[in-house]
């Protein structure tokens, strides 16, 4: 949908999963969309990198949420609430129901 905004699909997937979830790790993101772990885990690490997101370690797994900090983020989670309410019925089930 808006993979042109975002860079690639891979990173579409990551910010409208965090902006639904409010958190994730890149094995989970990775499984709900049947993606390789290492190319979500490269999105991850980008959005953090550039501010957008702020991470955790909880045992060996390295969770990954908003940076509320960040004066983007609120304007950007708008702009991805508008685009999981326009996906069909059918997608956000299967993706952002879980």
């Amino acid at each position: 949908m808006m993979e042109s905004v975002f860079g690639s699909v891979a990173a579409q997937c990551v910010l409208l999963y965090l902006q639904n979830y409010s958190e994730g790790y890149a094995r989970g993101i990775a499984a709900t969309f049947d993606m390789s772990a290492s190319q979500v885990f490269k999105q991850l690490r980008k959005f953090e990198k550039g501010g957008l997101l702020v991470s955790r370690a909880i045992g060996k797994t390295r969770v990954y949420s908003w940076n509320e900090q960040n004066l983007l983020v609120a304007d950007l989670r708008s702009l991805l609430k508008s685009l999981l309410e326009a996906l069909p019925e059918s997608e956000v089930n299967r993706y952002y129901r879980q």
